[in-house]
């Protein structure tokens, strides 16, 4: 179906495995794919207003606020893709509107969709996932065994009881479970972890009685959704009472949960501290949660069918007790892991940040339709203002900021940091006109007593202002302001930024203030080992350098940001150092590296939603340089060298800009 059609939507009720054939089907064909396959988990998306940019960020890409449907059709008109959209039901109508224009866009792309329902998109193809095959009653062995719902059944009973097999004496009692469980993946899972504390016979027993009961309990819903729902309450009845508890609770973490998270914040109120770790073993036994080992340490997850099971059975009041619980623990890692912070450990923060973003989320979601908690949700979207930035994010950062600051109205610290994040991250998608009116606010706020420390962060917003404006003197003069500000403060981590903006917008108007900063910054980052701050600092210094016409030092420097940033998939600091490496090439005569470079940049450029042109400190160069290549080589030639820069994806970007093979 995937190779007669463009468009593939896998639907099917929950645990029927629309998931595990998905991701199988695209490993399977991925190599008829010159461009790859890309997964998006949708499970964890709170609003369909983070679709379009839950997409870029998979793919690779930074967010363009309104625009960033846009930035995915170009970046993906021109590839043969496979794009996996995974769990789709609960934002249905945008990403129906998604996938149709990207298709319209894009004819060399195919999607796979997975879905409780269909997107109704024209050319859609669709394919009900049946449930495995069962076998009819009288059976003989060998033609039992061939059926995938016994396959399964016998595989995971033997993961529990090592030795399990199929033969004559059980084969009537494995035939007769999955026929009851109707063949449904998750059903059968759930029932063979059973076998840890029940016989083979007393399991098919209890399952006889407990769907009878249940399914004449149900409401009229299909036969299928009876069937799982009837296995899941069957499995809650299980549990022990504090396992109940803790499935309920657990089902507020969308991106799963450590074992610290989860003491910290499922404890109490019934489940004692020192029983967590049991009762989590209990769950994973029980096959409910499993245990996954990550970079990190061991985490615990649920399948999205369990855990919307879970939070169904989570009782009024320890909701209303969890969530305050939830929303302040979150608060707290985001301020205790700010990457806007000159530390060692800033690649360790901004990866655990990304790990826990699906949580945040929640927890944000959960602040802003309570007040009392609204002020809470606007200090974590604050302090994440440096992770929706690296991380491309930016429209999503201003989503969640927007939303705390239209339901925090009170002229307190709190909004006045939140009014400038907001400013910077709308500055660097051009929305000059949206970042105006919270910075004026914020100055005001900034000027009031008690707010002091506000003040050189509103001046720092105002100057990157005045550069996006063309006001390049007065945009200066605001950083150097900003700058003595936080140094007479004592604020190390704000003259971190002060320096850096200082240094890359500084390089087009005073280049050797600009390397000043820079300089200034490098070695700053370079004392306190902050490895994606140095990256930073080595692109602004390289440009700085190549201003005052330093060729080989801005080169050397711009190469070694270019291998970290690459390393870390950082296409912002990629980009532009891509950019720089290009006019490079340009200088020293090799203009068919430089049309390659220009080639490989613009795809960058797309990709981030910016442009050369529109940063003060590229424009210029960027001009020179393209109208010199061109000019050396010719118009075809150029073109050709060009679009072979195009097409060489960003991992071989930076092998070809780095000199490796």
């Amino acid at each position: 179906m995937l190779s007669t059609g463009r468009l593939l939507t896998l639907t099917g009720p929950g645990g029927v495995g629309k998931t595990r054939l998905a991701l199988r089907l695209a490993e399977t064909v991925r190599d008829r794919f010159r461009d790859g396959v890309e997964v998006v988990e949708l499970a964890a998306l709170e609003t369909g207003d983070l679709l379009e940019p839950t997409v870029a960020a998979t793919l690779g890409l930074r967010d363009a606020g309104p625009d960033t449907a846009t930035v995915l059709v170009d970046y993906l008109s021109s590839r043969r893709m496979l794009l996996v959209l995974d769990n789709c039901e609960h934002v249905h109508e945008v990403c129906a509107r998604l996938v149709d224009r990207l298709l319209r866009a894009a004819p060399r792309l195919r999607i796979l969709v997975t879905s409780r329902r269909t997107l109704g998109v024209y050319g859609e193809q669709v394919l009900a996932v049946p449930t495995l095959p069962v076998p009819e009653p009288g059976h003989g062995l060998r033609e039992t065994a061939r059926h995938d719902a016994v396959r399964l059944f016998v595989e995971r009973a033997a993961r529990i009881l090592p030795g399990f097999s199929l033969h004559a004496g059980n084969k009537a009692c494995v035939a007769r479970l999955a026929r009851r469980l109707e063949g449904i993946p998750l059903a059968i899972e759930l029932a063979a972890a059973r076998l840890r504390t029940s016989s083979l016979e007393d399991l098919a027993r209890e399952l006889d009685e407990r769907l009878d009961v249940l399914a004449a309990d149900a409401p009229a819903v299909l036969p299928r959704h009876r069937t799982l729902r009837a296995t899941m309450d069957w499995s809650f009845g299980l549990c022990s009472a504090g396992e109940r508890r803790l499935w309920s609770r657990l089902s507020m973490f969308p991106g799963g949960v450590d074992l610290h998270t989860a003491e910290s914040v499922c404890a109490g109120d019934g489940i004692d501290d020192m029983e967590v770790l049991d009762l989590l073993a209990g769950l994973v036994d029980k096959s409910v949660v499993a245990g996954e080992l990550r970079e990190g340490g061991l985490r615990y997850r649920m399948l999205e069918s369990l855990r919307a099971y879970g939070n169904e059975r989570l009782p009024s009041p320890d909701r209303r007790l969890l969530r305050a619980r939830y929303v302040r623990h979150y608060r707290d890692l985001a301020e205790r892991h700010r990457l806007d912070r000159l530390v060692p450990d800033q690649l360790e923060r901004y990866r655990l940040l990304h790990g826990e973003l699906p949580n945040v989320r929640a927890a944000l979601d959960a602040c802003m339709g309570e007040p009392a908690l609204a002020p809470l949700g606007l200090g974590t979207a604050s302090a994440m203002w440096c992770y929706w930035l690296l991380a491309g994010s930016l429209t999503e950062g201003r989503y969640w900021l927007e939303r705390g600051l239209r339901v925090v109205p009170d002229d307190t610290g709190a909004r006045g940091h939140a009014l400038w994040a907001y400013g910077l991250l709308a500055l660097r998608q051009g929305d000059v006109a949206a970042a105006a009116p919270r910075l004026g606010e914020c100055h005001v706020l900034a000027c009031q007593a008690g707010n002091e420390r506000i003040l050189p962060r509103a001046l720092m917003a105002e100057g990157v202002a005045a550069f996006s404006t063309g006001d390049r003197g007065h945009g200066l003069e605001l950083l150097r302001e900003s700058l003595e500000l936080h140094r007479a403060m004592d604020d190390v981590d704000g003259v971190l930024y002060s320096l850096y903006f200082g240094a890359a917008y500084g390089s087009s108007e005073d280049p050797r203030q600009a390397a000043e900063f820079a300089e200034e910054l490098l070695d700053l980052c370079e004392r306190h080992h902050a490895l994606v701050s140095r990256a930073y600092a080595q692109m602004s210094l390289g440009v700085a350098r190549w201003n005052l016409g330093d060729c080989s030092r801005a080169e050397a420097l711009v190469t070694a940001a270019i291998e970290f940033a690459g390393e870390i998939g950082d296409k912002w600091c990629l980009t532009q150092c891509l950019e720089v490496l290009a006019w490079v090439a340009c200088v020293h005569g090799d203009h068919e590296r430089s049309a390659e470079l220009l080639g490989a940049a613009h795809v960058m450029w797309r990709a981030v939603g910016a442009a050369p042109e529109r940063l003060s400190y590229h424009a210029g160069w960027h001009e020179n340089c393209a109208e010199q290549t061109r000019r050396a080589l010719g118009g075809r030639a150029f073109a050709e060298a060009f679009r072979a820069g195009e097409r060489l994806g960003l991992d071989r970007a930076v092998a070809y800009a780095t000199g490796r093979r």
